[in-house]
């Protein structure tokens, strides 16, 4: 038999999903089979499964030993993961702002937000690293919750990433951003200048298989069984300074799809300068030659919470380059 008392990282989540984190090798038919036989329980009493949470109640398994291990996976395992995360630095990371729930950092140039294989180290490791060396994520912690970035930037995009630390920041913060109230706002650098704002919208249509999208004015038309991706995006500007055949652009992140912002301001003709895939071959490498600016200039600089909080980013080396080049700002 094991006993669990639920932790404040635990409550407000469904039993049945928190019983399938703690037995990831049991099928969710065999959890609620032993659940009506009362062999597992809240508080004493036979439950349904649909049950909420709350710090302090008490979880009954009437498992032996060897049954819990086997539904509960390796172990062993378990723990080396932890280890290795305990040692990870945070790579340049910087912490923004952080309390019991939420964390927000500032991610570095070259860095996944969350990793795309098994194998990647993205910032979402490199914070968990963070967080269990100063003992918000214990090893306890890490067998049924485990924070997680909410949003994600691409690869070659800096700035602000938002981590649900507990399960209640994780649950606010993802609400928050699905109903869009928390607001994006980055920093571009694109070609040519640009002496007005717009405010854009559009057709996002996505390649799998090129990891890449295009952006239509009108919803693209389907052929017979097939079904488009195509998705609503809004994107607005307004020009901060321009100079030399470059602008500054503060950009409004409305919605929030894959490549969403390079995308669209590549297809009115101002790609971002440094950018990889949708941005100018010949003017990126004019930058690199003449500045030795190989990033890409955008940048996740500001976050506006609905309650009036607001959180900046200072802006990475490859931007204050250009600014005493071009005295963009």
């Amino acid at each position: 038999m094991k006993e669990l008392i639920i932790k404040k990282n635990e409550e407000n989540q469904r039993f049945d999903k928190y019983l399938k984190k703690l037995l990831p090798n049991a099928t969710t038919s065999f959890l609620y089979k032993m659940i009506r036989k009362k062999n597992i329980c809240i508080n004493g009493k036979k439950a349904t499964g649909n049950e909420i949470l709350h710090a302090g109640d008490k979880v009954s398994i009437f498992f032996s030993d060897e049954t819990f291990e086997k539904f509960a996976g390796n172990v062993s395992e378990q723990s080396d993961e932890f280890e290795k995360l305990a040692a990870l630095s945070l790579g340049g990371i910087e912490i923004v702002y952080e309390d019991n729930d939420i964390l927000i950092a500032n991610k570095p140039f070259n860095m996944l937000s969350q990793k795309a294989n098994a194998e990647d180290i993205s910032a979402n490791e490199h914070l968990l690293g963070y967080l269990i060396k100063t003992g918000k994520l214990t090893r306890e912690d890490f067998a049924t919750f485990r924070p997680s970035v909410c949003n994600r930037l691409d690869r070659n995009t800096t700035g602000l990433l938002l981590m649900g630390v507990s399960l209640k920041g994780t649950q606010e913060l993802s609400k928050m951003l699905k109903e869009r109230t928390i607001q994006k706002y980055y920093l571009a650098v694109v070609a040519g200048e640009v002496k007005q704002g717009q405010h854009l919208k559009g057709y996002l249509i996505k390649d799998k298989s090129a990891n890449q999208v295009t952006v239509s004015l009108q919803m693209p038309e389907k052929t017979t069984g097939e079904e488009t991706e195509a998705k609503l995006i809004e994107t607005s500007y307004e020009p901060m300074v321009y100079d030399n055949g470059a602008t500054l652009l503060k950009v409004h992140l409305i919605t929030g799809k894959t490549h969403q912002i390079r995308a669209h301001l590549a297809s009115i003709g101002h790609p971002i300068i440094g950018d990889p895939k949708y941005g100018d071959i010949s003017i990126n490498q004019s930058f690199r030659q003449k500045y030795n600016i190989k990033a890409q200039l955008l940048h996740a600089f500001r976050l506006e919470f609905p309650d009036g909080r607001v959180y900046e980013a200072p802006v990475p080396s490859a931007f204050q380059k250009i600014s005493r080049k071009f005295c963009l700002y």
